[in-house]
């Protein structure tokens, strides 16, 4: 735990571990992502308060646009991917995977704690994952979404999208 100026440790926000599924004929996708956002006040540009999640209309009349601090850096990603699995159960489909996933808190301060909790896990929670989705990437417009290709420590590889 980081410690305050006056000494007192600071406890770290847990971190959620979750998973759906465990069909050994199922590949594993591990998908991480993160729900702390940077500071920012209604000074910094914003027409809404940051911190409430403000809805205004969008293009169509069906599309809204959604105004608040980490709808897109990370909140809206992580949502994505409960709201894809929240659709296969709606549809009382079975899932193509088994889901696992890690939600943290502290990815803007450097992920504190994480590195030791991926290292006591890893015989454990993620001993069975076949891949890991990294979702910490933001949609640059309605028309240009980011496509995370590589990180620091991990290989990169080419994808082409259609």
């Amino acid at each position: 735990s980081p410690q305050l100026p006056d000494g007192q440790d600071l406890p770290l926000p847990p971190v959620i571990l979750g998973e759906l599924g465990k069909d050994p004929k199922n590949p594993t996708v591990c998908f991480y992502g993160h729900v702390d956002v940077q500071p920012a006040k209604k000074e910094d540009g914003w027409k809404t308060d940051p911190y409430t999640l403000t809805e205004i209309d969008g293009v169509y009349l069906v599309l809204r646009n959604l105004y608040g601090r980490g709808a897109t850096d990370n909140k809206g990603p992580v949502l994505a991917w409960i709201n894809a699995v929240e659709t296969f159960r709606a549809l009382k489909l079975a899932m193509p995977v088994n889901f696992k996933f890690v939600i943290e808190g502290m990815e803007e301060a450097g992920s504190l704690g994480l590195e030791k909790l991926l290292e006591e896990e890893n015989e454990c929670f993620f001993s069975d994952v076949d891949y890991i989705v990294i979702s910490d990437n933001l949609w640059l417009s309605n028309k240009k979404p980011a496509l995370t290709y590589g990180s620091r420590g991990n290989a990169c590889f080419f994808v082409e999208v259609k």
